[in-house]
């Protein structure tokens, strides 16, 4: 509760509403000094704003029906009482005033009144529950309103502000209601404004839990303005900002460590990856709303190595006015004539079309926005549709090639199947239809998302995502279409919407891995999604071969070895632990199931068991995580595997396993959540498999050949920045202690060989 000498001014425009009046008595009743003050005097600059240590405006009539001109014409003077230190809450439909008051150009899309059928309230995001105002309360879930009110309401669902941070979501009884947010800050210069829309009503009965929190949010909420020290982050788009962000998760057990997140809330889609002057840049789909999908931003990070990250403002946010206002989504980037360039889905009420930005500076922080967007106004006859968009027509692959510029967007053809859509230009503004360049059928999904030409060697390879998993064709691009010889899923487990960076004679790419638990434990995490570790794309005799990149090696720092382990009716633990591993096993067995299992916990309740069985390398991912459920385990049938003995008897396999706290990555094996005892290595045979590698006998013998583990560091402590475009001495280290072998990166799994099928 708010200090009881402090001094509030409560604002109004016009006659006090019953709900008004309720309002005022209360804070009447906490602090000995509250004043009235009308816009009317503040717009005649009688009133002196200066004496009161906050101002709240409490509204429940629609802001349309203030007198006219009068919340305009007192905008200045507020902005400037703000500026110089003051502090405002804006409660119900005043949240609706942020444009009108010069605080923000993004009002709530979400407006009216609800009757409320169970307690209601706010769902405070984790990452500020400890802050001043919400220290004080013992759950997230703070519900402020009782059943059988109506309640005004004013509520970001569809947009976001352009510069507010969102504190908290809705909650109604038990039902976490996610992207319905409703409190927000903002930091104005010297103070701050905190805009709370929805279940504040104090008119009528004020008795019980709901009372109480509701007098212990406002309270606070009106303490922390008056003292200035309002919860949330400065600039939370802004490098300092996200900074903050990713310090306060820092200490979280279930954050990957080498693997690229988002500093907080949400990520999807890798975009835009390019190198451009001599740093990697890696942009993604990010909501700054919270760890839920949702009014998607374009998030930024950027390496000299491809493995040590760091943090950039955003780079992409929706237009209010303009045809992405709803969310900038997948793109590509490419650089024409020394300028960057972006090409993104822009999204609004139910279209989504394409859109281009072009870099205004050399780091790729500022962009500026092609006024002519969207770039392509139609889309192709007889394209799918869904219930959120008219025409599903997103996501961008361009090249340059034989003088012209190549430009692919994912689709679908209604009755018919996925589709890739071939579109030319010989200069990026004026884009020519040439077809569909590939179209599938019914069993390889009715819409592709995320299209991505790639020329390795003799092949091309266009790649799709379908909703469930990342289909590869190999064949030949031709002038109109492109001409497939084989197919084939690009990865076996959690890989999605995957995009590449040419260079050095190679493809790298990333995919996004995403997430396994549930929304409510993604946002008591406060974070959610993570992008693949980065790997190499090539063709070699005949086969797509996937491997991590070398550069990984230089976070390991540790190394353990063990070879020729053998288990005959007994089980054995090697007490090889850690929660950043590298792991190579090489199993022989005879026995029907064979393997070991990582992440277990002390009374084996949490494991993830990877391991031959059935005549498949199957990860089971049953039991990895006591924040999940339902999770399903991955498999690949064993004659894709290269260096399989077709005999069954006797059979050899290497795994390649990468370890980042739960993301269990390289096989984002389903993000184990809760204690363990870091990594427990032991091998297993048949039925059950342990954490690690220790085995267990099936009254026949198996053997774990040999296992290596290398213990990593993190990602996010980065090398000194290099100055200008000195060469990268970091680029591609020479030495390789061990050999990758394998063709298949599976994000949900080890890394596995695959061959191409006919």
């Amino acid at each position: 509760m708010f200090d009881p000498a402090a001094a509030v001014g409560f604002l109004h425009a016009g006659e006090l509403s019953t709900e008004q009046r309720a309002a005022i008595e209360w804070c009447e009743a906490v602090s000995p000094f509250v004043e009235r003050v009308t816009f009317e005097e503040i717009a005649a600059g009688t009133a002196d704003l200066d004496r009161y240590d906050a101002l709240w405006w409490h509204r429940d009539d629609p802001l349309e029906s203030a007198p006219d001109g009068t919340v305009a014409e007192a905008a200045p003077a507020l902005r400037s009482c703000v500026e110089d230190g003051g502090g405002l809450l804006l409660s119900l439909h005043a949240l609706s005033a942020v444009e009108k008051l010069g605080i923000d150009s993004v009002v709530p899309d979400a407006t009216g009144h609800e009757e409320t059928t169970e307690p209601t309230g706010y769902l405070l995001k984790s990452i500020y529950a400890n802050d001043s105002g919400f220290a004080e309360f013992d759950d997230l879930r703070v519900r402020t309103c009782e059943p059988g009110k109506e309640v005004p309401y004013a509520r970001y669902e569809n947009v976001l502000p352009a510069c507010g941070e969102a504190l908290a979501a809705t909650v109604r009884g038990d039902l976490d209601v996610f992207r319905q947010l409703s409190l927000f800050s903002w930091m104005l210069e010297e103070g701050s404004v905190i805009g709370a829309g929805s279940a504040l009503s104090f008119a009528g009965p004020a008795d019980g839990a709901c009372a109480s929190n509701r007098s212990q949010l406002v309270g606070t909420l009106l303490g922390t303005l008056s003292a200035g020290d309002p919860p949330g982050i400065e600039a939370p788009r802004s490098v300092s900002g996200l900074t903050a962000m990713r310090e306060r998760l820092a200490e979280n057990p279930s954050r990957p460590q080498y693997h690229l997140t988002p500093p907080a809330n949400w990520l999807n889609d890798p975009n835009g990856i390019i190198e451009y002057e001599d740093r990697y840049h890696v942009f993604y789909q990010y909501n700054p709303g919270g760890p839920m999908h949702g009014t998607i931003h374009w998030g930024h990070a950027v390496s000299d190595d491809l493995v040590h990250w760091e943090d950039e403002p955003v780079a992409l946010s929706p237009s209010p006015d303009g045809p992405d206002r709803d969310g900038c989504w997948s793109g590509c980037a490419i650089e024409n004539d020394g300028t960057a360039t972006i090409f993104y889905t822009g999204g609004r009420d139910t279209r989504q079309l394409p859109c281009r930005a072009d870099a205004l500076d050399s780091d790729l922080r500022k962009w500026e926005k092609d006024p002519r967007n969207p770039i392509i106004e139609e889309v192709p006859e007889n394209v799918v549709g869904s219930e959120h968009w008219e025409a599903e027509f997103r996501d961008h692959c361009i090249w340059f090639s034989d003088e012209r510029w190549h430009h692919l967007i994912g689709s679908g053809l209604r009755d018919v199947g996925g589709a890739v859509f071939y579109y030319t230009s010989p200069d990026l503004d004026e884009w020519e239809y040439v077809g569909p360049l590939l179209v599938g059928s019914g069993e390889t999904g009715a819409m592709w998302e995320c299209p991505e030409l790639l020329e390795l060697g003799e092949y091309d390879l266009l790649h799709v995502s379908n909703y469930e998993d990342v289909l590869y064709f190999l064949g030949e691009f031709g002038e109109q279409d492109f001409h497939t010889e084989r197919r084939g899923l690009l990865d076996h487990g959690d890989f999605y919407a995957p995009q590449s960076l040419f260079g050095e004679d190679r493809y790298v790419m990333w995919g996004w891995i995403p997430e396994l638990r549930d929304e409510r434990a993604q946002w008591e995490a406060g974070w959610s999604g993570t992008l693949s570790i980065p790997r190499e794309l090539t063709i070699e005799n005949d086969q797509l071969k996937q491997r991590p990149i070398p550069e990984l090696e230089a976070l390991r720092h540790s190394h353990a070895r063990h070879a020729d382990l053998t288990v005959e009716n007994s089980n054995q633990t090697l007490d090889v632990r850690g929660r950043t591993i590298e792991l190579r096993a090489t199993i022989h067995a005879e026995a029907n199931e064979a393997g070991f299992s990582v992440f277990e916990s002390p009374d084996g309740v949490e494991r993830t068991r990877i391991g031959i069985q059935d005549e498949k390398v199957i990860v089971h991912r049953e039991a990895s995580s006591l924040a999940s459920s339902s999770v399903d385990h991955r498999e690949l049938p064993l004659d894709d595997i290269e260096g399989h003995t077709p005999e069954r008897r006797y059979r050899h396999l290497a795994h390649l396993v990468f370890l980042d706290e739960i993301a269990d990555a390289e096989y984002g094996l389903s993000r184990p959540h809760g204690r363990r005892p870091g990594l427990v290595i032991h091998g297993h045979l048949p039925s059950a498999v342990r954490s690690g590698c220790s085995q267990r006998d099936l009254h026949q013998t198996r053997a774990l050949h040999s296992l290596a583990t290398v213990e990593s560091g993190s990602a996010r402590r980065p090398p000194p920045r290099r100055a200008g475009g000195s060469p990268n001495p970091n680029r591609r280290p020479g030495t390789r202690p061990w050999r990758y072998r394998f063709l298949q990166a599976h994000e949900s799994r080890p890394y596995l060989p695959h061959t191409i099928p006919s």
